[in-house]
């Protein structure tokens, strides 16, 4: 029996290396052990195995299980539209890229698209590798078969910044109750609702669809949720409250969360918390950002381990008149904001993360704590016959937001005009939640939404331009507008823009 369950459990784990069967990996995390490609071009098509023209925008990270590769995109619109909710399911053959099945998903509340936050198709699907289940941010869950025969459905308000998980049998989701209005804006009036209007985890039975729990403490609806284990094997999940638009959820701070039955462990109270970021456990601690400072909080107490500031006397290798300077300086305060939303992720002992008013890559190490900062151009710009242009910040126009680069021109494959937000037209730095790093053995993927991928040595011992593996492109600059975190399977990455679905590797 001890030899079968090793046995069994050393497939799961293979398993896990080389299917990414939901947004944070196989793991829960964002990583696979399996190294992936590093170096490629869209644009000039290097080191693309595939690549599929989709007719319609969408922002789900695809997800790969059992040779299938699982995305989302909005149901095709006649003429240019700013808003929308209904969106296709897909699933295509992961090795050619050729389309198995497509099925609509009703929504209920229209959305703006392609926005620099989210949209209808923004959450990505979870499979088992028997079922698959997609959910649209309008309202609207949908399990199917891997072969696409339906299984179930719920009419769920969601979340489009969620990231759904698969835990125990169960589809762990951020369920919302409060609308947006009709223009697809989230007013401010909620602020003040009561519990019975939170934001809050849920969870269904995978295979019936039915509520097996619902947390006790609410969640802000801009949270990267990844499951967790501690050193003593319990499951878990940290859950934060705190951010714009008046979220009514109360207190502002974090929760730990038993994912066995959704019940509160503990809950640590923050002033003036933006929850707007993923949360990593490491050692029996939860690593996150408040503010200009790193915390650290022990998972037995909830209470704060350490705190160090990310502003203070930091190290910067910057760029300077085309060549790399490092000097300790202290970065400007930005209010509640000190990172791009959502653009954090724990990897061994850095918690790496964008800043939110230059574009600098940051680590934090949580062993000596100690932080550094590595300047980024901030896009890629790459065309066929033309020499690469790497557009930097000017630190003369001060605002990433006047910046000189491409801007996303925000059009589908058929040349419609498909976005209800300005800001989908910047850089993909500053006020805009980010796509998730992920990781591929020792290299850490940093994707921005103007579809610029920068390929970082994580294990570096210095963040400086040594750190720098490679820097990539979707696509033109201009057109390969991307909110998707790059997902890993058997070797090749996968991506997902607003014109195009590509596996990348050769």
């Amino acid at each position: 029996m001890k030899i079968f369950l090793q046995t069994l459990l050393a497939c799961t784990c293979l398993l896990h290396a080389h299917d990414w069967p939901q947004a944070s990996g196989g793991g829960g995390n964002f990583q696979t052990p399996k190294s992936g490609p590093t170096k490629w071009s869209v644009a000039l098509d290097q080191n693309i195995a595939w690549k599929i023209t989709l007719p319609e925008t969408g922002q789900s990270t695809p997800v790969v299980s059992n040779g299938k590769v699982f995305f989302t995109t909005l149901k095709p619109f006649e003429s240019d539209a700013e808003i929308g909710k209904d969106i296709i399911a897909w699933c295509c053959d992961a090795s050619t890229g050729k389309v198995l099945w497509k099925k609509g998903i009703i929504g209920k509340h229209p959305l703006k698209l392609s926005g620099c936050f989210s949209d209808s198709s923004a959450p990505p699907a979870v499979t088992d590798g028997e079922h698959v289940v997609f959910t649209n941010a309008s309202s609207g869950i949908a399990c199917f078969t891997i072969d696409g025969e339906p299984v179930w459905k719920q009419e769920f308000f969601t979340v489009g910044r969620g990231l759904p998980f698969l835990h125990d049998g169960k589809f762990v989701f951020t369920r919302q109750i409060y609308t947006p209005e009709p223009n697809g804006k989230f007013p401010h009036k909620y602020a003040n609702a009561p519990k019975e209007m939170w934001t809050q985890l849920q969870a269904l039975d995978f295979k019936t669809g039915k509520i097996v729990w619902t947390t006790e403490c609410g969640i802000n609806m801009g949270v990267s949720v990844n499951p967790q284990k501690l050193n003593d094997g319990r499951k878990v999940v940290v859950t934060g409250r705190g951010g714009g638009h008046g979220p009514p959820e109360k207190p502002h701070g974090i929760s730990l969360v038993d994912l066995d039955n959704g019940k509160t462990l503990w809950t640590l109270p923050l002033e003036k918390f933006n929850a707007t970021m993923s949360f990593g456990i490491r050692n029996d601690q939860v690593h996150f950002f408040h503010g200009p400072n790193h915390l650290s909080v022990d998972t037995a107490t909830g209470k704060i381990a350490k705190q160090i500031s990310i502003i203070k006397d930091v190290p910067v290798c910057a760029w300077n008149k085309g060549s790399r300077m490092t000097e300790t300086k202290t970065l400007k305060k930005a209010g509640s904001r000190n990172i791009t939303q959502t653009s954090n992720l724990l990897v061994g002992k850095w918690n790496y993360f964008r800043h939110y008013k230059k574009p600098l890559l940051g680590r934090v190490n949580i062993d000596t704590h100690t932080v550094e900062y590595l300047e980024l151009p901030l896009q890629l710009s790459r065309a066929p016959g033309q020499d690469d242009q790497l557009l930097w910040f000017d630190i003369a126009k001060k605002k990433i937001e006047t910046q000189t680069i491409v801007p996303n021109e925000m059009k589908n494959s058929r040349g419609l005009v498909v976005f209800g937000d300005k800001r989908s037209k910047g850089s993909g730095w500053g006020h805009v939640a980010a796509p998730s790093p992920s990781v591929a053995g020792d290299h850490l993927y940093v994707p921005v939404m103007n579809g610029t991928i920068y390929v970082i040595n994580w294990k570096a011992k210095a963040l400086d331009e040594n750190a720098i593996v490679a820097i990539n492109d979707l696509g033109l600059a201009g057109k390969s507008y991307s909110r998707a975190s790059l997902s890993f399977a058997n070797g090749k990455a996968y991506a997902h823009t607003i014109q195009d679905l590509i596996c990348i590797g050769r």
